[in-house]
Protein backbone atom coordinates (compact mmCIF):
# COMPACT_ATOMS: atom_id res chain seq x y z
CA UNK A 1 0.00 0.00 0.00
CA UNK A 2 3.00 2.11 0.16
CA UNK A 3 2.61 3.44 -3.66
CA UNK A 4 0.14 6.37 -1.66
CA UNK A 5 -3.21 4.46 -4.11
CA UNK A 6 -6.39 3.76 -1.84
CA UNK A 7 -7.11 -0.22 -2.30
CA UNK A 8 -10.70 -0.24 -1.44
CA UNK A 9 -12.42 -4.15 -0.31
CA UNK A 10 -16.03 -4.22 -0.13
CA UNK A 11 -18.36 -6.83 2.00
CA UNK A 12 -21.90 -7.44 1.81
CA UNK A 13 -23.36 -9.08 5.05
CA UNK A 14 -27.30 -10.26 5.29
CA UNK A 15 -28.83 -8.90 8.46
CA UNK A 16 -28.33 -12.01 10.66
CA UNK A 17 -26.25 -11.98 13.94
CA UNK A 18 -22.96 -14.14 13.51
CA UNK A 19 -22.55 -12.51 9.76
CA UNK A 20 -20.21 -9.93 11.35
CA UNK A 21 -17.48 -12.44 11.63
CA UNK A 22 -17.15 -12.01 8.15
CA UNK A 23 -16.14 -8.47 8.27
CA UNK A 24 -13.97 -9.02 10.88
CA UNK A 25 -11.88 -11.67 9.13
CA UNK A 26 -11.55 -9.02 5.83
CA UNK A 27 -10.55 -6.06 8.03
CA UNK A 28 -7.77 -8.48 9.63
CA UNK A 29 -6.99 -9.98 6.11
CA UNK A 30 -6.61 -6.10 5.28
CA UNK A 31 -4.74 -4.80 8.21
CA UNK A 32 -2.18 -7.34 7.95
CA UNK A 33 -1.57 -6.83 4.24
CA UNK A 34 -0.57 -2.83 5.81
CA UNK A 35 1.24 -3.91 8.52
CA UNK A 36 -0.80 -3.40 11.11
CA UNK A 37 0.34 -4.59 14.93
CA UNK A 38 -1.94 -7.79 15.79
CA UNK A 39 -2.75 -6.35 18.91
CA UNK A 40 -4.33 -3.48 16.64
CA UNK A 41 -5.63 -5.72 14.49
CA UNK A 42 -7.50 -7.32 17.58
CA UNK A 43 -8.67 -3.98 18.67
CA UNK A 44 -10.02 -3.24 14.97
CA UNK A 45 -11.89 -6.66 15.32
CA UNK A 46 -13.51 -6.08 17.93
CA UNK A 47 -14.84 -2.37 16.85
CA UNK A 48 -16.23 -3.57 13.18
CA UNK A 49 -17.42 -6.74 15.24
CA UNK A 50 -19.52 -4.13 17.13
CA UNK A 51 -20.58 -1.88 14.32
CA UNK A 52 -21.94 -4.60 12.19
CA UNK A 53 -23.74 -6.13 15.15
CA UNK A 54 -25.19 -2.23 15.86
CA UNK A 55 -25.79 -1.89 11.92
CA UNK A 56 -27.79 -5.90 12.21
CA UNK A 57 -29.67 -5.12 15.45
CA UNK A 58 -30.71 -1.47 15.78
CA UNK A 59 -30.18 -0.34 11.88
CA UNK A 60 -31.84 -2.85 9.87
CA UNK A 61 -33.55 -4.25 12.81
CA UNK A 62 -33.05 -7.91 11.83
CA UNK A 63 -34.47 -7.87 8.60
CA UNK A 64 -33.20 -10.43 6.56
CA UNK A 65 -34.30 -8.40 3.47
CA UNK A 66 -31.68 -5.95 4.35
CA UNK A 67 -27.88 -6.02 4.17
CA UNK A 68 -25.12 -4.12 5.69
CA UNK A 69 -22.38 -2.33 4.01
CA UNK A 70 -18.55 -3.01 4.90
CA UNK A 71 -16.40 -0.56 3.07
CA UNK A 72 -12.94 -0.91 3.62
CA UNK A 73 -10.35 1.67 2.65
CA UNK A 74 -6.78 1.16 2.80
CA UNK A 75 -4.68 3.88 2.34
CA UNK A 76 -0.77 4.69 2.90
CA UNK A 77 -1.10 5.22 6.78
CA UNK A 78 -4.72 4.16 7.59
CA UNK A 79 -7.74 2.27 7.52
CA UNK A 80 -11.06 3.58 6.92
CA UNK A 81 -13.89 1.16 7.74
CA UNK A 82 -17.90 2.14 6.84
CA UNK A 83 -20.51 -0.18 8.38
CA UNK A 84 -23.83 0.96 6.32
CA UNK A 85 -27.23 0.09 7.20
CA UNK A 86 -30.72 0.70 5.85
CA UNK A 87 -31.82 2.41 9.18
CA UNK A 88 -31.99 5.86 10.42
CA UNK A 89 -29.08 6.41 12.53
CA UNK A 90 -29.14 7.21 16.07
CA UNK A 91 -31.25 10.19 17.25
CA UNK A 92 -29.36 11.42 19.84
CA UNK A 93 -26.17 9.65 21.53
CA UNK A 94 -26.58 7.00 24.50
CA UNK A 95 -25.69 8.64 28.05
CA UNK A 96 -22.12 7.80 28.96
CA UNK A 97 -22.25 4.61 30.89
CA UNK A 98 -21.50 3.87 34.23
CA UNK A 99 -19.00 0.55 34.10
CA UNK A 100 -19.07 -0.11 37.20
CA UNK A 101 -22.52 0.20 37.44
CA UNK A 102 -23.23 -2.23 34.45
CA UNK A 103 -20.64 -4.77 35.64
CA UNK A 104 -22.45 -4.97 39.16
CA UNK A 105 -25.86 -5.34 37.25
CA UNK A 106 -27.16 -2.21 38.30
CA UNK A 107 -27.65 -0.86 35.09
CA UNK A 108 -28.38 -2.62 31.61
CA UNK A 109 -25.37 -4.36 30.13
CA UNK A 110 -26.02 -3.13 26.69
CA UNK A 111 -25.08 0.11 25.42
CA UNK A 112 -21.81 0.51 25.59
CA UNK A 113 -20.97 -0.79 21.90
CA UNK A 114 -20.54 2.99 20.73
CA UNK A 115 -18.21 3.71 23.74
CA UNK A 116 -16.16 0.52 23.31
CA UNK A 117 -15.98 1.62 19.48
CA UNK A 118 -14.38 4.82 20.04
CA UNK A 119 -11.73 3.54 23.03
CA UNK A 120 -10.48 1.15 20.08
CA UNK A 121 -10.17 3.34 16.85
CA UNK A 122 -8.40 6.60 16.57
CA UNK A 123 -11.36 8.45 15.20
CA UNK A 124 -15.46 7.18 15.17
CA UNK A 125 -18.31 8.79 13.26
CA UNK A 126 -21.93 8.15 13.16
CA UNK A 127 -23.38 9.57 10.27
CA UNK A 128 -27.44 9.65 10.16
CA UNK A 129 -29.19 8.87 6.88
CA UNK A 130 -32.41 10.50 6.89
CA UNK A 131 -35.05 10.74 4.49
CA UNK A 132 -34.84 7.10 3.64
CA UNK A 133 -31.20 7.04 2.93
CA UNK A 134 -28.56 4.59 4.73
CA UNK A 135 -26.72 5.65 8.04
CA UNK A 136 -23.46 4.33 8.60
CA UNK A 137 -20.34 4.06 11.15
CA UNK A 138 -16.78 5.63 9.53
CA UNK A 139 -14.11 4.32 11.75
CA UNK A 140 -10.46 5.31 11.11
CA UNK A 141 -7.51 3.16 12.58
CA UNK A 142 -3.96 4.58 11.48
CA UNK A 143 -0.80 2.79 11.09
CA UNK A 144 1.93 3.55 13.58
CA UNK A 145 5.13 2.80 11.65
CA UNK A 146 7.50 3.89 14.52
CA UNK A 147 6.01 0.94 16.33
CA UNK A 148 5.44 -1.52 13.63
Amino acid sequence: MSNGKTATVEVRLPSRLGYEKVAMSAASAVAKLMGFREDRIEDLKTAIAEACINAIEHGNRLNEKLSVGVVLSAGADQLEIKVIDDGSGIKKPPPKPDIDRKMHGEEDPRGIGMFLIQALVDEAEWVTGGDGRSSYVRLVIRLDRQAA
